[in-house]
């Protein structure tokens, strides 16, 4: 920000001039000489610097002529002690040097800044000179905003950003911290005023707290009465009701601290950039307003809302207890305690009966340099589990929704219909943070289903993972984690995309009939309604059919991650997937359906797909353990297929996972 004025000074009375440490003061001498004035002299206390424009040489001559556009640029290094302790005067002569006038300048010098962690290294250094604006990537600057949207308070369980007030130390490391130094004599002189203000636009995303106590945060009073306190010490500065509100000058040297909290994630209308602004303003005559002569700012960018993929490391794993799952849950938990992870099991008196644990929510993060914590994302399905994700919020727990207002919620809105990947490099540009994916309807269809579209600005506005849209409408549940996935690996790009396929179902079903297996039954066990042979299976001309199409939409969605995630086909692994059409219209999974599965590190929870038995063990089991064998990887097989797999869904679909965030600081991205 440029800091400089320029001032007419008056040949009749004294000036007083309130200066700012760094700034600059510009005379105008044209203005101030009295008339028939030729050449003037300038003499002035030791802690002012001053020079001449056009450029002077001092050394020649005690007297400066005086041309047309004449300025005298005055500044000084150091913070006065008393009021008007510096002197600066012009003397002006005729021609003959005979004096004319005397303009005579009394300075008062401040130092002021108004201060934040612009560098992101968690610590507020002083007058940053690129506080005042944003810049991506490990070199950039500006400081991080949170929003608020955990909740620390005790007395009632809601964000914090729907509260107006702090009432517990908790609250303020959500927020980022501000401080206002200054330094000076003991007191603004008469009329002066320190200001701090936001614009109107801004306003409603942000909201700014003074400290009036330093030492309140370890302040040893009951918790009754320091809830009273904190309210009371830590008074609301700056809102969408106040833009503009006088803070104290504290005199000598002094800092004070504020924190400002985030209200607003990135969206469609809002781009995350945020600006608090501090003014001196100097009186003028009694009827008319004060002026600013100095302005100071500040810019913020709140941290996006970020998705975590499979690679990551699980924390905890959450699924739904329901009368007819104990086998399930039973079954989870063990795979969970094996990776070494706890197991959050939903009641059926909170979940009301909704299994779909990930439709319900998608885990995230949000960050700062200084703090850091969980998000959880609602989905707008609002079925029975939709109390749940509202339950999770707490302490260093936050909470974020988007609900349409005039669009139709569908299956498309539930979250087994969002994915991110791992990170990417693609044609050159790196995603060290993946790229969220969804699934919409195909581009040519006109009354395709599609995820709500607050749901997809809001995904959008994120940027940091840039998102895919696959074509997922082809199915009736409509999932993108239907057909695919990803595992971590120990070589390559350092993961697999895991895809659904038909082609290598009717490969290794082929395979079998032709080694003799043919008259080997799916589904033995499961009722004669339920089994099949191999032979059957594959002479049934309209399934053939069925998947034909399966594969032609799921080869359209793996040529679109190939091109936006950079991938080869070597980067792709193929589990045999078979489907059928429900009602002649859209697909649904033939038998459970292994893609669909949990991943907690390098241990698998896979539906088991009860495929055709060949010496004693599953064929579709056999190959899918093999293929993820090949990576490190151990599979569990899990039996869903009465309480998921028969309702449209499957182990993945049932369970939900909090992991890790990345080690990568979002705002190093290059951008």
């Amino acid at each position: 920000m440029d800091h400089s004025r320029t001032l007419r000074l008056d040949v009749d009375k004294p000036t007083n001039v309130v200066y700012v440490v760094g700034t600059q003061v510009t005379v105008d001498l044209d203005r101030t000489a009295p008339n028939g004035s030729k050449c003037f002299t300038v003499t002035c206390t030791p802690n002012i610097n001053f020079s001449i424009h056009p450029a002077f040489n001092m050394d020649t001559s005690a007297h400066i002529p005086l041309q047309e556009h004449s300025f005298l640029l005055v500044s000084m290094t150091q913070a006065s002690e008393t009021e008007n302790d510096s002197k600066l005067s012009v003397t002006f002569y005729r021609e003959n040097k005979k004096e004319l006038g005397k303009a005579l300048m009394h300075l008062t010098a401040f130092e002021i800044s108004l201060d934040v962690d612009a560098d992101r290294d968690g610590v507020i250094e002083k007058n940053n000179p690129n506080k005042g604006s944003w810049k991506w990537g490990p070199r950039g600057h500006g400081a991080v905003l949170l929003v608020n949207c955990d909740s620390d308070s005790s007395h009632k369980k809601k964000p914090d950003s729907e509260q107006d007030f702090i009432s517990t130390v908790k609250d303020l490391k959500d927020m980022s911290p501000m401080i206002l130094r200054t330094k000076g004599p003991a007191k603004l002189p008469a009329g002066y005023k320190l200001n701090m203000h936001i614009t109107q636009s801004e306003a409603e995303h942000v909201r700014v707290f003074r400290s009036r106590s330093a030492q309140l945060e370890n302040y040893p009073l009951p918790p009754k009465l320091l809830y009273k306190y904190f309210v009371m010490e830590y008074p609301l500065v700056l809102s969408s009701e106040v833009l503009c509100q006088e803070v104290p000058y504290l005199g000598g040297e002094a800092e004070m601290k504020y924190y400002v909290e985030g209200l607003s994630f990135l969206d469609k209308d809002f781009d995350g950039f945020v600006s608090i602004q501090l003014s001196l303003l100097e009186p003028m005559y009694s009827n008319l307003p004060a002026t600013p002569i100095f302005e100071d700012k500040v810019m913020f960018k709140v941290a996006p809302w970020i998705m975590t993929p499979n690679t990551l490391k699980p924390v905890q794993v959450f699924c739904c207890s329901t009368s007819d799952n104990q086998g399930f849950v039973k079954a989870l938990k063990a795979l969970v305690e094996k990776s070494g992870q706890e197991l959050i099991v939903c009641p059926e008196y909170i979940n009301r009966g909704d299994r779909w644990m990930q439709d319900e929510m998608e885990f995230g993060y949000i960050e700062s340099p200084h703090q850091q914590f969980p998000v959880v994302l609602d989905s707008p399905r609002d079925r029975g589990l939709k109390g749940f994700p509202y339950m999770l919020l707490g302490p260093d727990f936050g909470y974020v929704t988007r609900i349409p207002k005039t669009e139709a919620v569908n299956s498309l809105d539930s979250f087994g219909n969002l994915e991110v990947s791992p990170p990417v490099t693609v044609k050159g540009k790196h995603y060290p943070l993946g790229r969220i994916i969804i699934g919409v309807s195909f581009p040519t269809e006109s009354h395709g289903r599609n995820m709500a579209k607050v749901v997809q600005n809001f995904l959008w506005a994120q940027k940091v993972q840039d998102p895919i849209a696959l074509f997922s409408d082809w199915l009736l549940v409509g999932h993108v984690d239907e057909f695919m996935t990803f595992v971590p690996a120990p070589d390559r790009k350092g993961f697999r995309l895991v895809l659904a396929s038909p082609d290598a179902a009717y490969k290794l079903f082929t395979k079998l009939q032709k080694e003799g297996h043919g008259q080997v039954k799916l589904f033995e066990g499961l009722g004669e309604s339920e089994e099949i042979t191999v032979d059957d299976l594959l002479s049934n001309q309209t399934l053939e059919a069925e998947n034909i199409y399966a594969q032609k939409c799921i080869d359209w969605n793996r040529d679109v991650l190939k091109h936006e995630l950079g991938l080869e086909e070597e980067d792709i692994v193929d589990l045999p997937i078979l489907f059928r059409l429900e009602d002649k219209v859209r697909a649904v999974a033939y038998y459970p359906d292994m893609v669909n599965m949990i991943v907690l590190g390098q241990n698998l929870g896979v539906p088991k797909p009860f495929g055709p038995k060949v010496n004693g063990q599953c064929a579709l089991e056999a190959e899918v353990s093999s293929l993820m064998g090949k990576l490190g990887l151990s599979c569990t097989f899990i039996d869903d297929f009465a309480t998921y797999h028969k309702l449209r869904g499957d182990v993945h679909c049932g369970s939900n996972v909090l992991r890790t965030p990345f080690e990568f600081k979002w705002w190093n991205l290059e951008m």
